[in-house]
């Protein structure tokens, strides 16, 4: 379990947070600039001191102000990935990785050189100075050197900001092998939408150094009274499915998930495989009565669980589906023709060519 509860104040802002999250796993702290997620990390790193609270990883406790504990940054064992790399620039990149390595005792390196070295595809790179790198292959190496240290806990301050499109599309798929093979806790801080949707477990909504809403990603995420998160441009909607069957004469993959299925275009997975898919709140359709004659393969029974209101004068509305939260977003002019109250019944028409694998 990963506690984080302090309190501080940093001339007129004043952060005071509770968060409490499963270790193992990706927990994403999202919110604008300035909410104070930085300083979050900082206080976790040792980097930025509470007035008072507690910060434990696993049991280990790393600050508690009532018991004056207070271990020195480098007692935390915590790796800290940084938006710019900071690699040393008269290493290689083998050397800088080793010294990640070097910074763990020998009796408590789990986590291998040649191992780092293959999950985040820098085999080729090995010989090169930081200088000769593209941006996401620094990160890459900027992450393999703070797993080789051994971290209890892993920060990730927006490691992907200060990245082009084409540079974090190379970096995310390491990211998301990471959260797969490693059983390392994650602290993750973005403003993106995407990568939430792509890596978070557990999500924490953050805003003026308070903790707006806080639990597992597809609770948070579908949550009408949050404008600031569900009435996002990107707002996403993540469900965890498992491959069930594929249908080869219909050129279709069936998804299954608690609240029903959902048709793909044909998937190069085999049946049983857990994947987890997301679907933009605005590409979400919800119908009073079936559709006749009509492209789309996914018309799902929900019921309404809220409304909210969205930027733009757009509703937002939660959905339950099974035990599968939802989000859509929908103009307000269509929730009135629709008639929509919470509890009633609806139907959810996704298109297939819509859910993002």
């Amino acid at each position: 379990m990963l506690q984080i509860a302090i309190r501080r104040r940093l001339g007129r802002f004043s952060l005071d947070v509770a968060i409490e999250a499963p270790a193992p796993g990706v927990t994403a702290l999202f919110g604008r600039s300035g909410s104070g997620k930085t300083s979050i990390i900082q206080a976790v790193a040792g980097l930025l001191r509470p007035e008072s609270g507690r910060i434990a990883v696993g049991g280990t406790v790393l600050f508690d102000s009532a018991l004056a504990i207070d271990l020195a940054p480098e007692k935390r064992r915590i790796g800290y990935v940084f938006q710019d790399a900071r690699l040393f620039p008269h290493l290689s990149v083998a050397r800088n990785l080793a010294y990640g390595l070097n910074r763990a005792p020998k009796a408590e390196r789990a986590i291998g050189f040649d191992q780092v070295v293959d999950l985040l595809g820098i085999a080729a790179l090995l010989d090169r100075r930081p200088r000769a790198l593209s941006g996401g292959e620094r990160q890459r190496v900027a992450l393999g050197r703070a797993l080789l240290a051994q971290p209890r806990l892993l920060l990730m301050d927006e490691p992907l900001a200060a990245l082009d499109a084409d540079r974090k599309a190379e970096v995310l798929p390491y990211l998301e092998a990471l959260h797969e093979r490693l059983a390392l806790p994650i602290l993750y801080v973005t403003h993106a939408m995407e990568e939430v949707g792509r890596l978070a477990d557990t999500l924490v909504v953050v805003e003026a150094g308070r903790v707006l809403a806080s639990g597992p990603l597809a609770e948070v995420l579908s949550r009408a009274d949050l404008p600031s998160l569900a009435g996002h441009d990107e707002a996403l909607n993540v469900l965890r499915t498992v491959v069930g069957a594929h249908l080869p004469e219909r050129g279709l993959t069936r998804l299954d998930f608690d609240g029903g299925t959902l048709l793909l275009p044909r998937l190069d997975r085999p049946p049983g495989t857990a994947l987890r898919v997301r679907i933009a709140a605005r590409d979400i359709i919800l119908a009073t009565r079936r559709p006749e004659a009509i492209s789309l393969r996914n018309i799902l029974e929900g019921r309404v669980r809220d409304l909210g209101q969205g930027r733009g004068g757009a509703v937002l509305v939660g959905l339950m589906l099974g035990q599968t939260p939802l989000i859509a977003r929908i103009t307000q002019d269509a929730a009135q023709d629709l008639g929509l109250v919470p509890g009633m019944p609806v139907l959810v028409l996704v298109k297939s060519v819509a859910v993002d694998r």
